[in-house]
């Protein structure tokens, strides 16, 4: 198996002991102007899909912020209909209790 050197951005030196690569149609100068406009290719498309990434996300975030705020509102509603009911049942019970107080004299 041949391990091959990756080269940097702008390296254009082969490293000691590596085989020289074979001579291509293109210039070398041609050559160094292309994989620098590949990755510069490369690296927008990078950013295009981080940018929509970021905008379905701060998207996604408003509507369960507001989601939040529906359910928190339903929430309240929901205590305050309890605190409601607690405060009838307490107001009946007061009134069974002195129904029963009445129909205790009564027996008497």
């Amino acid at each position: 198996m041949k391990m091959v050197a990756k080269k940097g951005l702008f390296d254009d030196h082969v490293p000691d002991g590596a085989p020289a690569e074979a001579p291509t149609t293109e210039s070398s100068e041609t050559k160094r102007e292309v994989l620098p406009l590949d990755r510069l290719i490369n690296l927008e498309a990078k950013i295009t899909a981080a940018v929509e990434k970021v905008k379905a996300l701060k998207e996604e975030k408003s509507l369960l912020e507001r989601k939040i705020r529906e359910l928190e509102t339903l929430l309240n509603d929901k205590n305050n209909e309890i605190e409601s009911l607690r405060s009838e049942k307490k107001s009946i019970g007061s009134q069974i209790e002195e129904l029963l107080s009445e129909l205790e004299t009564l027996e008497t």
